[in-house]
Parts: C-alpha cells; sequence; structure tokens
C-alpha cells in the first residue's frame, strides 16, 4: 500500500501518518526501488491503533509509552487517569449548565441583572449588600474591582476571597464605614496627591478592610508600583485616590510586618506591639 492508500484505510491524513513517522511513533516502512513508501497489513494495524488510542484522548506522548509497554499496564494506567479527567468535566458541565438554567429562569422571569454574570458565590454577596449607590462612582468601581479579583484569583483562593469579604460586610458599622470611604474617595477626584484629605482617606480604607485580606497585602506594595498589573491598578483611579489607596497599602502592609515580628518575639515587654502598631500609623 501507498502512503495514500493506509491513510485512507484507517480514516487519518497523511500528513497524520507522516508526523507519526516523525514521532516515532509509527516504524517507517520499507521503501521500493523508486523511493516510496511500501505499507503492509501490520503497518495498517499498528496506524489503527493510534488513532484509536488518540481517539480515547490520549495525547501522542501517552500513545507512545503506552504502544512501547507490551503488558499493557501503561494503557490501564493512562485510561484510569482519562477517566478520572473526564469525570471532572463531566461534574463542571452539570455544575455550568445548572448555573446556566438558574440565568435562564430569571431572564424569562424579566429578573436577569448584571450582577448575575458573577460567580453565584460574589453576586449573593452583592445581594446582601442591598442596591448599589449610584450617587457614589468609587462604589460602581469597588463592585468592579471586586468582580475583577474574583475572577482572576485562582479557584482554591475564590472561596476565601468571598468568606473574607462576606466577614467585612458582617462586622457591626462595616456599611456605614464602607460608605465614609467611598465618600471620602469620590471627595478626591478633583483634588491634588498632595491634599491633606488624602492621609485621611488612606486610614479610612486601611481600617476597613478585614484582617484576613489585609494579610494578603505585602508590607512592599510600593516597590511593586513598577509591575504592569499594580501599574494599572493605579492608573484606573485619579491621582489623589491612587495616592490614597497606594497608602492604604503601606499601612497595611507595614502593620502586617510588624505584628509578625512581634509575634516572633518573647512576651517580655507588654503592649509593645500595640505601641510600635501605634507608632507606625501616627
Amino acid at each position: 500500500m501507498r502512503i495514500s492508500e493506509i491513510a485512507a484505510l484507517v480514516g487519518v491524513t497523511t500528513r497524520a501518518v507522516r508526523h507519526y513517522h516523525h514521532l516515532g511513533l509509527l516504524p517507517e516502512p520499507a521503501r521500493l526501488a523508486n523511493g516510496y513508501r511500501q505499507y503492509s497489513v501490520r503497518d495498517a494495524v499498528a496506524l489503527a491503533r493510534i488513532r484509536r488510542l488518540t481517539e480515547l484522548g490520549l495525547g501522542l506522548d501517552e500513545v507512545r509509552d503506552v504502544i512501547a509497554d507490551d503488558a499493557g499496564h501503561e494503557l490501564a494506567e493512562v485510561l484510569g487517569e482519562l477517566d478520572a479527567d473526564l469525570a471532572r468535566q463531566e461534574a463542571e458541565i452539570r455544575t455550568r449548565r445548572a448555573r446556566l438554567a438558574a440565568l435562564l429562569t430569571r431572564a424569562a422571569d424579566g429578573r436577569l441583572t448584571a450582577d448575575d454574570e458573577l460567580s453565584p458565590e460574589l453576586a449573593d454577596f452583592f445581594a446582601e449588600l442591598g442596591p448599589q449607590d449610584d450617587n457614589s462612582a468609587m462604589a460602581a468601581k469597588d463592585r468592579e474591582l471586586l468582580a475583577l479579583l474574583e475572577t482572576a484569583a485562582p479557584p482554591e483562593e475564590r472561596g476565601r476571597l468571598v468568606a473574607a469579604m462576606r466577614s467585612m460586610a458582617a462586622a457591626p458599622g462595616a456599611a456605614e464605614r464602607a460608605r465614609r470611604v467611598y465618600a471620602l474617595l469620590d471627595d478626591l477626584a478633583d483634588a491634588d496627591p498632595a491634599d491633606s484629605r488624602v492621609e485621611t482617606a488612606a486610614r479610612a480604607l486601611a481600617d476597613c478592610l478585614p484582617p484576613d485580606l489585609a494579610a494578603q497585602i505585602p508590607a512592599g506594595a510600593e516597590a511593586a508600583a513598577d509591575q504592569g498589573v499594580l501599574k494599572a491598578f493605579f492608573a484606573d483611579f485619579a491621582r489623589a485616590q491612587a495616592e490614597a489607596v497606594r497608602r492604604a497599602m503601606q499601612k497595611i502592609g507595614t502593620t502586617e510586618s510588624t505584628e509578625t515580628t512581634e509575634s516572633t518575639e518573647t512576651p517580655e515587654r507588654p503592649g509593645t506591639m500595640t505601641d510600635t502598631t501605634e507608632g507606625k500609623r501616627e
């Protein structure tokens, strides 16, 4: 058989056959005097096996391992891993379809909003916060940034992030503190970064964040300002607002660093950590 004939027989392309030769999956057959490859039935059997394995979902590297393992142990292991991966994908598809069904129901009832595009956890959190303050540009920006953080976070971190936000929202006086921070930052929209109100807003913002979120902000946040993502983050604010946010990050990082250092020392000086922390904030 010529290469076109074996390819047609097995149901693959001649390009695929040549690629399998290149990777060593299919041995090169003998060539005729005119230089053409001459394939046998054995070659067709081997090529058909490669096709079956790839149709099961195996990658070509895995196909090579399976072909090299005559006892079949490698095939059993690879198939087990493949089945587990398919089961995971199947579960994810069921979860996505259930969410789509809920969204379609809300759409049919005329209740679909932009918040419904978010994860169920974040959508529920925003629902608990109540209607957005349409008079505050910073309140709208805050929701957008929270949605961005939650979307960009690794799956294993999303639950922790939403839990931290819920903890912050559930604290006594949290809503009032949030509204005050929004108002302070909104007032800085046209202000100069040297405005004295910047420090007031920075302190209020730093005090508003929950400890478990604050712990994730490094003490050297300012040093990372040249990083593309952080630079774009600050650029999304007015200059005075960006300065207030930057100072808040510095305050949180400094406080966290101080508390970590003090917690490793022997407790021979009561009140030192408090005194140091207060000194950092003054």
